[in-house]
């Protein structure tokens, strides 16, 4: 992860018939994501305002896509508008002060971390520094997606960093803790997956009945913690 300063100037490139994508950079960078995470609040806040130009904004690491009405803006309209939001913005760091540490409980390996000991053994680590390593840090969420409640969080050591497994699972149980390349997180429903599994957690990582019904948001910071 780079700490260099984001560009000063993005690149917006139209997607689909009534949309752009707001590209702030190219890496996994606290930075960069906190500035797409400022622009995506502005949005939402001129909308509240009256602004119906725009859709609701999806965020990405180093990207924002940004949909608009094509009855109240012309695309050229719209990218304008857009460049002077990106353009007004302040010290996005602001949004990821220091904040208090989500701790998850995690059984590691066994039957709740089936990928644990080879995932060790092709990191040339034992299971026990493996455990040690993805605990050490507290990780930043990035963004929320791929189903309700999922957090990318991240940077993963480097020493844990891996591509995805070749042959995703058709079944992962809810709860599992899984790394793929420079990330980690929570799968907080059963679903498919191809990431490789450590452990698992009961933390409840989505609940309808709770507000905001994902445990984790942008910009929080997590630690796993092992546990029995």
């Amino acid at each position: 992860m780079s700490g260099a300063p984001p560009s000063s100037e993005p690149e917006i490139r139209p997607f689909g018939d009534s949309a752009l994508l707001a590209v702030l950079g190219d890496r996994m960078d606290v930075e960069l994501n906190a500035r797409v995470h400022e622009l995506a609040g502005s949005i939402r806040r001129v909308r509240q305002h009256g602004d119906r130009r725009w859709g609701t904004p999806v965020a990405g690491y180093c990207s924002l896509l940004v949909p608009y009405d094509l009855e109240q803006v012309t695309y050229g309209e719209a990218h304008d508008g857009l460049l002077g939001l990106i353009r007004s913005l302040g010290d996005a760091t602001r949004l990821f002060a220091p904040s208090p540490v989500v701790e998850i409980p995690v059984r590691y390996g066994g039957a709740d971390g089936p990928d644990l000991e080879g995932v060790a053994e092709r990191l040339a680590l034992t299971s026990a520094q493996l455990v040690e390593l993805h605990t050490a840090n507290a990780y930043r969420v990035f963004l929320l997606g791929f189903v309700p409640g999922f957090a990318y969080l991240g940077p993963l050591p480097r020493e844990l960093v891996l591509p995805r497994r070749a042959t995703p699972r058709q079944r992962v149980p809810r709860g599992s803790v899984a790394i793929a390349g420079e990330q980690t997180g929570v799968y907080p429903l059963e679903t498919p997956g191809g990431w490789h599994l450590l452990g698992r957690t009961d933390a409840v990582l989505w609940d309808v009945h709770r507000q905001p019904p994902a445990l984790l948001q942008p910009g929080a910071l997590v630690r796993f913690v092992a546990v029995g």
